[in-house]
């Protein structure tokens, strides 16, 4: 047993006794029927990528992502559909900002072909939407020109990596940033954990390689580190989470941690309960010990 596993049990006890502890309750909005309010300095943005809850409707996450205690979401757009008028889409995003929630972005948004004016309307959905950052999968050839339109629009874009079967050939966060790392500061890369892993990247090492060039994460866990098909919930696979949290806090990262729970579609929030449960317990207890 690695020693990464053998400590789980004695960390997660820190963290319930972190738990326990008035002020992290309330930073951590353990309590309270409201979201909670946004993390402490020093702290992570745990929230949701809203594609979790893809086989509900809008009202119906907005509700889930309330009982769950949720603040930060990034929203894919079965909730917020790009074919949607401006008004509508205007109109949604109040509705998801009146009911406490801080939208973080949205996506993954993907481009296959260098078209500006095709590239623009999607820019202009994002701005719409009240999106700070798109989460996007463009095709290498689209990169001029999403590069020009993130300066105009002033909106991040985190290229996601979708491990060995990336059609454009992202297979880990390294390889997003040799597409990237000499371009404008908004461009970047949304790491997801699972697929990166998969692609034979070290999650920990890849939050110092990045740098500031890491803009967003899609959170999740795998039972094996090679197949696609063994989510689990987090804090039951072979991910350092800890490690990674760790890394995360000393790079000050102030992106979004968002939870990708793709497994049980049409009844997730039970294993999205216990994966934020999770989350939240290993950031409180980091935090009590520094």
């Amino acid at each position: 047993m690695s020693q990464y596993h053998s400590s789980r049990r004695s960390f997660l006890a820190t963290a319930a006794a972190a738990l326990a502890a008035p002020a992290l309750t309330d930073s951590l909005a353990f309590a309270g029927t409201q979201p909670p309010k946004p993390a402490a300095a020093g702290g992570l943005k745990l929230g949701v990528a809203s594609y979790s809850l893809r086989k509900f409707t809008l009202d119906q996450t907005i509700e889930a992502l309330k009982d769950m205690k949720v603040q930060y979401v990034n929203f894919k757009d079965v909730h917020l559909p790009r074919t949607d008028p401006p008004e509508t889409i205007k109109a949604n995003r109040q509705k998801i900002e009146a009911a406490g929630l801080t939208i973080m972005g949205g996506g993954t948004i993907t481009w296959k072909d260098d078209n500006e004016a095709e590239i623009r309307k999607d820019f202009d959905y994002a701005k719409a939407a009240g999106f700070p950052l798109i989460v996007a999968s463009p095709n290498p050839t689209t990169l001029n020109t999403v590069e020009k339109l993130a300066k105009e629009y002033d909106i991040k874009i985190a290229i996601h990596n979708h491990g060995p079967e990336d059609p454009w050939k992202y297979h880990t966060p390294q390889d997003v940033l040799a597409q990237i790392k000499n371009r404008d500061a908004r461009m970047g890369c949304c790491m997801d954990i699972g697929h990166a892993t998969r692609g034979g990247a070290d999650i920990v090492e890849c939050v110092k390689i990045l740098g500031p060039r890491l803009l967003d994460m899609h959170m999740k866990d795998l039972a094996s580190k090679t197949d696609k098909g063994s989510q689990v919930e987090v804090g039951k696979g072979v991910l350092d989470i800890p490690g990674l949290f760790r890394a995360l806090l000393k790079a000050k990262f102030s992106g979004h941690v968002g939870l990708e729970y793709e497994i049980n579609e049409s009844s997730p929030q039970v294993g999205m309960k216990e994966s934020l449960a999770y989350e939240r317990g290993v950031l409180a207890a980091l935090m009590s010990t520094t």
